[in-house]
């Protein structure tokens, strides 16, 4: 008897102790798993930080809060209604809150990016091309996906987008695709492989990013850019107002300037005469081209002052 319960006290001793040992085997096996998990989701956690960051700096350069927001009635920044004045009429800006309903919320990536580059809805319908998607065509992927990644990081604003108000015929929108043949050219940007990298950076925040062409370029009847003139000022630029010469001629563009002077007012809106920048041109230094860092202002002035000088008698003064 005393030798069945010596037995059956080192069985329950056995069974305790690997019972303990299990545990202690289970909880490392738990940590570890912990461990791995936290070092998969840190880095993707940072990397979205980071992507967010990045289009948030890409946004502001494009300039898209001045568009998309009536400042006016003080709605809520991107969720639309700003009145955009041109000579077909007014057409007012969407919503670009993460708002499923009333906003881009349900777009997926592709539907986007596809916006963005074509100019094309995600129910298949064509953009107005006061949407200078002809620009944003120039987009590198990785942007154009950085920008979304911060505009679906803002809260969403159940706010609905407002009918434009266009002139007959201008309104229709399968005319569109027969204006896409006639004028829109699809990216990327194409620049010559021996450009220093300077000024192909210029070149892809003046064409692409902050599409400076849309405004100073002079269009025909029809709305397309006349490339013959590309930046030398139009007399119906933003909002319905006479945009200037910014390209080097010495007489009627911004020849006389020094990269400094020019520098300085994409940053503070003060001319080389100390008058300050109005109407539009304030609101993109104020939303974009003020918020660029020293070196993007550097790489846009070296771009511009790169570009063919176009002598523009009817160019209004800057």
């Amino acid at each position: 008897m005393a030798l069945d319960r010596r037995w059956e006290s080192g069985k329950s001793a056995a069974v305790a102790s690997m019972i303990l040992r299990l545990k202690d085997l289970l909880f490392v096996l738990i940590r570890c798993a912990l461990a791995f998990t936290l070092s998969m989701w840190a880095p993707a956690s940072a990397a979205a930080q980071s992507t967010i960051q990045k289009g948030a700096y890409l946004t502001a350069a494009a300039g898209c809060v001045a568009c998309h927001t009536d400042a006016k009635a003080k709605s809520p920044p991107f969720a639309g209604g700003g009145p955009m004045k041109t000579l077909f009429g007014t057409f007012y800006a969407p919503n670009i809150t993460p708002d499923r309903k009333h906003g881009i919320g349900g777009w997926s990536e592709a539907d986007f990016v596809r916006a963005l580059r074509e100019g094309i809805s995600p129910g298949g319908h064509h953009y107005f091309p006061v949407f200078p998607y002809t620009s944003y065509t120039n987009l590198t992927l990785e942007d154009a996906r950085a920008i979304k990644a911060y505009l679906f990081s803002l809260p969403p604003v159940a706010r609905p987008d407002r009918a434009h108000d266009i002139r007959f015929p201008f309104g229709w929108r399968f005319a569109q695709t027969f204006w896409k043949l006639l004028f829109f050219e699809p990216g990327p940007l194409r620049v010559e492989s021996e450009m220093p990298p300077e000024l192909r950076r210029g070149a892809y925040l003046v064409r692409a990013l902050v599409h400076c062409p849309e405004c100073h370029t002079p269009r025909n009847p029809l709305g397309g850019m006349d490339r013959d003139r590309w930046l030398a000022g139009a007399p119906g630029g933003a909002q319905g107002d006479a945009t200037p010469n910014i390209t080097p001629d010495g007489e009627t563009g911004i020849g006389r300037w020094s990269a400094e002077e020019i520098v300085d007012y994409l940053e503070t809106g003060m001319d080389p005469d100390g008058d300050f920048a109005g109407s539009s041109m304030a609101e993109v230094i104020d939303h974009s081209t003020g918020k660029l860092s020293a070196e993007d202002r550097t790489a846009i002035t070296a771009y511009l002052r790169s570009v063919p000088a176009i002598r523009n008698k009817k160019s209004p003064s800057r």
